[in-house]
C-alpha cells in the first residue's frame, strides 16, 4: 500500500458489501469531472502515489488544470500497477536485472534492492514454432521441440520465479500475453484479491507492458501501454514512467454496427479515421450512445491495433459490458461488484449523454466497409478484396509499384491498419462497394510473369508459381481472442469441408489460438473435426507466424520456390506483416481475417478473386464459390451463444502457473544470484555494467565518427532487430556454430535474446534492409541484407564485422535514417543492438515513440532532422566524418547540437540537429549512461 501526502484531502473509504476499501477519491480535486476518463485515472495514480519528491501536488494541480486545447509541457511521473512481459522481451529482462544484482554487489550494495517492487507477469507466448502441422499430434510435437531449444532460458525464468518477489511466470503452451491479459490477468481495479487484516485499498489496475499491442486491454477499461524492455525493468524497480501530458482525442460512437460487420471491419473504420485526424502518441477515448452496443472483443481488436495507426492507448470507459465480460471470463462475483462500485463512485462509469473536454472530437456512425486484405508488406498497405487479385499481380509485374496507388485509397489513410472481414449474411457481400465499382472499369487481364514449379508433395503432382499461397495461418492475438471471427472460421471450414473443398497440398496451413478456451469451445461445438480435415490442426498456443516462427516450408514447396526465385504469399490473420518477418522465402504476406485465411487456403492462390472465381469443384462436379459456404451472423451466433461458457474460462485458467511435465521438470537453481554459464548459448552476463563507476560520466562530444548504415524512410525494429530464423551463413549462425550449436537447435533471434553475442549479431541483420552506403557502391543497384562498408572506401563486409573493425580502431559511430524510424513491434533490442555495435548515435528525419525512449534508455542520442532537411536535402550519402558538438561540459543534455560533417575529398559544413530527449527525466537517464545505471545509481544511494 502507497503512503502518500495526501495534500488534497482526497483519502476516502468505500464500502462494497460488507467490505470497506481505501480509495483517493478525484471529486476531492476541483474541477476534475471534466476530464477524459483516462486522464482521471492518471491522476488517482497521482493522488496516490504522491511523495513530495518524485510525485508533487504541482504535478496534480498540471494534470487537474489540463487544458484541452493546449496541453503544455508539463511533465508528470506515472506509476503502472504492473508490468506485463512476453518471453521474448522478458528473458532479456530478466537477464538485466540479474546483471543488476551482480553490479550492485561489485559497488559495495545489497543485490536485494534489486527486486521488483510491483507485480510482474510474463507469459512465454513467443517461442513456440510451427515446425509439424496439419498432423493431430502437431501441438504435442512443437511443444516438446519448444522445451528441447529453451530449456536454458525457461530454467533461467523458474529460478526468477523463485528468486524474486511478484514475480509470475505463465508457462509455455498456454496463451498468447495479451489474450491472457484480457481473459485473466486484467483486475480492472486493484483489491479484490486482497488476503490481509489491513483495509484494502481500492486503485485503477494499469500497466506497462513489453509488446506494442498491450493497449489491447484498453477494451476493458484499463489503461496500459506498450515500452521497452529496458523501460520496464525500470518501472520494476520502483522507477515511474516519465511522460507529458497528452492530448486526448474523443471518437464519439452513434448508432449501432450494423448486420454483419465484424470487429476488424470496426478496426479499418477507426484507424480511417483516427490517421485522417493525426493521433501519433495521443490518447484516444471511445464514448457516446454508441458505445453499449459494442462488444467488448471488439473493444480489444480496436485497443490491440493502436499502434497500428499510432496512438498510445485507444481505450473504452467502464460500463456494463464491461461487467458482463469480466462475469463471462469467469472473474469473481467480489471483483465485479467492486469494479462497478468504485467506476461509479470515481467518475470513472461510463454515462453516455456526458461528453468530457476533449483536444479533438471526431464522430463515427457506426457502419460497415467492405471487405479487406492488407500487404504485401506493411500492415497499414490495405487492398480491398474486391481489387486484391488485380493488385497483386500488378506488384507482380512491377513490385515497385505502389500499394496505395493501385488501389486508388485515398493517401489520407495511409499507416492504417487494414484487415477487414468481409461482411457475415449481407445479399451483397461479395459485391464490391461504390468506390470499387468506380475504380474496376479496367478489368484487362494482367501479364504478369509466370514462372511455373512442378513439385510432388503428399502424392500429388502439382505445380506452384508467382503469387501463391504457400502459408495459411490463424493465428495472433488480434483476432483469435474473438470468439465470433474465430467461430465464423471454422463454420466456413466445416461449409466447405460438406461441399468437397480441401486445402491445396502446397499450402502450409496452421491454427495456433491466444488461449486454450478456443480449443475448448472449437471441442464443444464439434468443429474441430473440419478445421483438422483442411489442415488447420492446433501447432500450440502462442504467437507462431504472427512473429515470424512459422516454420520451414515443407522441403518440396521450399526446394520448388528457390528453384524458380518464386515471390510466393502468405495469408495470416495477425497484425504485422513486415518484410522478412513472417518466413524468408515468402515476399509477399498479406493480413486477413480467420474466415479469409481458411479461403485462402482453400484457393491456394492469391490469383483467385474471392468475389467471382470458385474456390474448387465440389463433390457434385459444380464449382464452389466463398458466398457459397459464407456462414450467416445467425449461424455464430447460436454456435458462440450455445458453446462459450464462463466455466471454459475458470476451468481453463485454474492452473494458469501449473505447467506440464517439461516445465515441473526444470531444475531451479538457487540462492539469490544466479550462477552464469560461460558455455551457454542462450543466456549470457551482458556487459552495460562493465567499468561502472559511482558517478556518472561527464557528457562528451561524439568526434570523427563514421556512418554504420545509411537507411530510407520507414526502417522497422524488424529491420533492426529481427526476430526470424538465423542463418547458418549470417554471424549469428556461425557464432552459434563455433559453440557447438547444431543449426536444427539455431531456434530464432527472438529465442536468444539472452544472449548479446548472438543480437549484435543479429542487429541490422534483417535480409530485406536496404543500406544505402550500399546503394553508392553498387552503382545505386543497392544490396538487400545485413552489410555495409568499412569507411574510407571499403569493401562488402557484414555489419557486425565492421563494428569490430571500427572498434579495433576507436571509431564510433552513428546512424542515419529517413522518417518513422524504429517503427513496429518495440523491441529493446533494436536500441542494445545499436549501442554494442558502437553507434552513439541515429540522426534521423522521425522517431517511433518506444524506440525513441529506448534508444535514450541504452545511452544513444537520438538526434533529428530539422523541418524540411534529411540526409537527401543535405547532401549527405554518408561517406563522410561526422562529429557531434556541444555536449562536452554539459552538466544537462541540450536542446540542439552542431552537427560537423567533414567529407573525405571536400569542404566540411555544419548544420544543427534537435536532440529528441524530451523530459527532464529522460535527461537524466542519458546523462547517466542509461536508464539501468541511473535506476541502479539511485538504489545505491538509498
Amino acid at each position: 500500500m502507497t503512503n502518500s501526502r495526501n495534500s488534497f484531502g482526497s483519502k476516502d473509504t468505500l464500502t462494497v458489501g460488507d467490505k470497506q476499501y481505501e480509495i483517493f477519491r478525484l471529486d476531492a480535486v476541483p474541477n476534475t469531472k471534466r476530464l477524459p476518463y483516462s486522464l482521471k485515472i492518471l491522476l488517482e495514480n497521482l493522488l496516490r502515489n504522491e511523495d513530495g519528491v518524485t510525485v508533487t501536488a504541482q504535478q496534480v494541480e498540471a494534470l487537474a488544470g489540463w487544458n484541452a486545447k493546449d496541453v503544455g509541457h508539463s511533465e508528470i511521473q506515472f506509476t503502472p500497477a504492473r508490468v506485463l512481459l512476453q518471453d521474448f522481451t522478458g528473458v532479456p529482462c530478466v537477464v538485466d536485472l540479474v546483471a543488476m544484482r551482480d553490479a550492485m554487489d561489485d559497488l559495495g550494495g545489497d543485490p536485494q534492492q534489486v527486486n521488483p517492487l510491483i507485480p510482474v507477469e510474463l507469459v512465454i507466448d513467443h517461442s513456440v514454432i510451427a515446425d509439424s502441422f496439419g498432423r493431430p499430434e502437431s501441438a504435442k510435437i512443437n511443444a516438446d521441440l519448444e522445451f528441447e531449444r529453451n530449456r536454458e532460458r525457461y530454467q533461467l525464468l523458474r529460478w526468477a520465479q523463485h528468486a524474486f518477489d511478484d514475480f509470475v511466470v505463465v508457462p509455455p503452451d498456454t496463451g498468447i500475453c495479451h489474450q491472457v491479459n484480457l481473459e485473466y490477468l486484467a483486475r480492472v481495479v486493484f483489491g479484490a484479491d486482497h488476503k490481509g487484516d489491513d483495509i484494502p485499498q481500492a486503485y485503477p489496475d494499469t500497466l506497462v507492458g513489453t509488446d506494442s499491442h498491450t493497449p489491447m486491454v484498453n477494451g476493458l477499461g484499463v489503461v496500459g501501454w506498450g515500452v521497452g524492455g529496458i523501460e520496464a525493468e525500470a518501472a520494476m524497480l520502483g522507477q515511474p514512467v516519465s511522460m507529458l501530458l497528452p492530448e486526448v482525442i474523443g471518437l464519439k460512437l452513434v448508432g449501432e454496427l450494423r448486420e454483419g460487420v465484424t470487429a476488424t471491419d470496426m478496426v479499418l473504420t477507426v484507424a480511417e479515421l483516427l490517421r485522417k485526424t493525426g493521433v501519433v502518441g495521443k490518447f484516444v477515448e471511445l464514448f457516446g450512445p454508441g458505445v453499449a452496443n459494442v462488444p467488448l472483443a471488439n473493444r480489444a481488436t480496436i485497443g490491440n491495433m493502436s499502434p497500428e495507426y499510432g496512438s498510445t492507448v485507444t481505450i473504452f470507459p467502464i460500463d456494463d459490458e464491461t461487467l458482463d465480460y469480466l462475469r463471462f471470463t469467469g472473474r469473481s462475483p467480489e471483483r465485479v461488484a467492486l469494479v462497478e462500485a468504485y467506476a461509479k463512485a470515481q467518475g470513472l462509469w461510463h454515462d453516455p449523454d456526458h461528453e468530457p473536454e476533449y483536444s479533438h472530437v471526431v464522430e463515427l456512425d457506426l457502419g460497415s466497409i467492405e471487405p479487406s486484405i492488407a500487404g504485401p508488406k506493411r500492415p497499414q498497405d490495405r487492398i480491398p478484396l474486391a481489387i486484391a487479385k488485380r493488385t497483386v499481380e500488378q506488384l507482380l509485374a512491377d513490385p515497385a509499384a505502389s500499394v496505395t496507388e493501385l488501389t486508388a485509397l485515398d493517401d489520407a489513410i495511409d499507416d492504417t491498419f487494414p484487415a477487414s472481414d468481409p461482411f457475415l449474411g449481407e445479399e451483397d457481400m461479395f459485391e464490391p462497394a461504390g468506390a470499387v465499382r468506380e475504380r474496376r472499369v479496367d478489368d484487362e487481364p494482367v501479364q504478369w510473369p509466370s514462372n511455373e514449379q512442378t513439385l510432388t508433395i503428399r502424392g500429388t503432382d502439382t505445380r506452384i508459381d508467382n503469387g501463391d499461397v504457400v502459408i495459411a495461418a490463424i493465428t495472433s492475438c488480434t483476432n483469435t481472442s474473438n470468439p465470433s471471427v474465430m467461430i465464423g472460421a471454422a463454420l466456413l471450414a466445416r461449409n466447405a469441408v460438406q461441399k468437397g473443398l480441401k486445402s491445396k497440398p502446397w499450402v502450409k496451413t496452421s491454427l495456433a489460438p491466444g488461449s486454450r478456451v478456443v480449443t475448448d469451445y472449437f471441442e464443444r461445438s464439434g468443429l474441430t473435426p473440419y478445421l483438422d480435415e483442411l489442415g488447420f490442426n492446433l501447432v500450440g498456443y502462442g504467437c507462431t507466424t504472427c512473429i515470424g516462427n512459422s516454420g520451414p516450408l515443407p522441403e518440396e514447396v521450399s526446394t520448388a520456390v528457390d528453384a524458380g526465385d518464386l515471390t510466393v504469399a502468405s495469408v495470416l490473420s495477425g497484425n504485422r506483416n513486415f518484410e522478412g518477418r513472417i518466413h524468408q522465402q515468402s515476399r509477399m504476406n498479406f493480413l486477413a481475417s480467420p474466415p479469409l485465411v481458411v479461403a485462402y487456403a482453400l484457393a491456394g492462390s492469391m490469383h483467385v478473386d474471392l468475389n467471382r472465381d470458385p474456390l474448387g469443384t465440389g463433390t457434385d462436379g459444380d464449382p464452389v464459390y466463398l458466398k457459397d459456404i459464407w456462414p450467416t451472423t445467425a449461424e455464430i451466433k447460436e454456435v458462440v451463444d450455445s458453446c462459450v461458457e464462463a466455466r471454459m474460462f475458470t476451468e481453463g485458467y485454474s492452473d494458469v502457473y501449473a505447467g506440464d511435465d517439461n516445465w515441473n521438470s526444470l531444475p531451479v537453481p538457487e540462492g539469490d544470484r544466479f550462477d552464469w554459464d560461460d558455455a551457454s548459448t542462450y543466456v549470457r552476463k551482458p556487459p552495460y555494467f562493465d567499468g561502472m563507476g559511482i558517478e556518472p560520466d561527464p557528457l562528451h562530444d561524439i568526434v570523427g565518427a563514421r556512418v554504420l548504415a545509411k537507411l530510407g524512410v520507414s526502417v522497422t525494429t524488424d529491420h533492426i532487430s529481427p526476430a526470424g530464423a538465423i542463418k547458418r551463413s549470417s554471424p549469428a549462425g556461425q557464432y552459434l556454430t563455433e559453440h557447438g550449436v547444431e543449426p536444427r537447435l539455431f531456434n530464432s533471434y527472438g529465442s536468444r535474446r539472452g544472449n548479446h553475442e548472438v543480437m549484435i549479431r543479429g542487429t541490422f541483420a534483417n535480409i530485406r534492409l536496404r543500406n544505402q552506403l550500399l546503394a553508392e557502391a553498387n552503382d545505386g543497384a543497392g544490396v538487400e541484407g545485413g552489410f555495409t562498408r568499412v569507411l574510407p572506401g571499403g569493401e562488402q563486409t557484414t555489419i557486425f564485422e565492421a563494428s569490430e573493425e571500427y572498434a579495433a580502431k576507436g571509431v564510433p559511430l552513428i546512424v542515419l535514417a529517413g522518417k518513422e524510424y524504429g517503427s513496429g513491434s518495440s523491441r529493446d533490442w533494436a536500441a542494445k543492438g545499436t549501442l554494442l555495435l558502437g553507434a552513439k548515435a541515429v540522426l534521423a528525419e522521425s522517431f517511433e515513440r518506444i524506440h525513441r525512449s529506448n534508444l535514450i534508455g541504452m545511452g544513444v542520442l537520438p538526434l533529428q532532422f530539422h523541418d524540411g532537411e534529411s540526409a537527401d536535402a543535405l547532401g549527405l550519402d554518408g561517406t563522410e566524418t561526422y562529429s557531434i558538438v556541444g555536449l562536452e561540459g554539459q552538466d544537462d543534455v541540450p536542446r540542439e547540437v552542431t552537427v560537423r560533417v567533414e567529407p573525405d575529398d571536400g569542404e566540411a559544413r555544419e548544420f544543427t540537429a534537435t536532440v529528441r530527449i524530451d523530459t527532464p527525466t529522460e535527461r537524466e537517464y542519458y546523462r547517466h549512461g542509461g536508464i539501468l545505471q541511473y535506476v541502479l545509481r539511485q538504489r545505491l544511494a538509498e
